[in-house]
């Protein structure tokens, strides 16, 4: 059996100053790999790399901007030389609003992190990876990525348009040693939102079917997922959206 291990590489991993991005830094650091820890948030990149060492460079970056995703890149390949992992993590929640109720400019604010910003990141690592003649990318969709009520539209768009990009990349790329798969996670511990931020009418609207996930999952419970999909033991797996909440999509 092939260990969930990744010695001697190098993951690049977005939103690793909290919630899942975190623990899928530690986690990944754990298993043999450097880290280049990225957040927007710099003091979070940086607490996060210090907790694991020696093994993690902190990196701070907009997803959304495409200067600053070549930056970011640029910073990963010289520190380590090269890319083997990417999790597109980062991102951001909407409000819960109905769609006649959405703001264009956070519509616009959702699909720029959230899709264009895992586009930016994966367009400008895939190249060092093709050079490697492998890689593998984890991209964070969510369950609102194949369901209409988990989350507002924006958010449900966005998620949707990544698990899109992810069968894309995992089509284009699989004869050149490179996969790209998906966690769906369920509610999760992460702090993303809080019901304070949300639209109480659409909040109210998607209440039955977010009832169902009503089991709370633990950032490194995603981080394992995200682990096994990196790693050497899920090397059959290209192209796969993988629900990783408690049963929540079986309902």
């Amino acid at each position: 059996m092939t260990a969930h291990t990744l010695d001697d590489r190098v993951a690049l991993i977005t939103g690793a100053g909290s919630g899942i991005g975190r623990a899928m830094a530690v986690t990944f650091a754990k298993a043999g790999a450097r880290v280049v820890v990225c957040d927007i948030d710099a003091d979070g990149a940086a607490r996060t790399a210090a907790d694991i060492g020696d093994a993690a460079l902190p990196a701070t970056a907009d997803i959304g901007d495409e200067a600053s995703v070549t930056a970011l890149v640029e910073t990963a390949i010289s520190a380590y030389g090269r890319i083997d992992v990417l999790c597109n993590n980062a991102g951001i929640m909407d409000t819960m609003a109905l769609p006649a109720e959405i703001p264009l400019a956070l519509w616009e604010r959702v699909l720029r992190v959230n899709l264009t910003g895992t586009f930016l990141v994966t367009h400008a690592v895939l190249p060092h990876m093709l050079r490697q003649g492998r890689g593998a990318i984890v991209n964070t969709a969510s369950e609102a990525a194949v369901r209409g009520g988990a989350a507002g539209a924006a958010y449900t768009a966005s998620k949707h348009g990544v698990a899109g990009l992810t069968r894309s990349v995992a089509w284009a790329h699989a004869k050149d040693g490179i996969r790209c798969n998906a966690i769906l996670p369920g509610p999760t511990m992460t702090g993303i939102a809080t019901a304070a931020s949300f639209d109480p009418t659409g909040a109210a609207r998607l209440a039955p079917v977010l009832a169902l996930g009503e089991r709370i999952a633990q950032p490194e419970q995603m981080a394992d997922a995200a682990l096994f999909l990196a790693s050497d033991a899920a090397s059959f797996i290209n192209g796969a959206l993988v629900p990783v909440d408690g049963g929540w999509s079986a309902a």
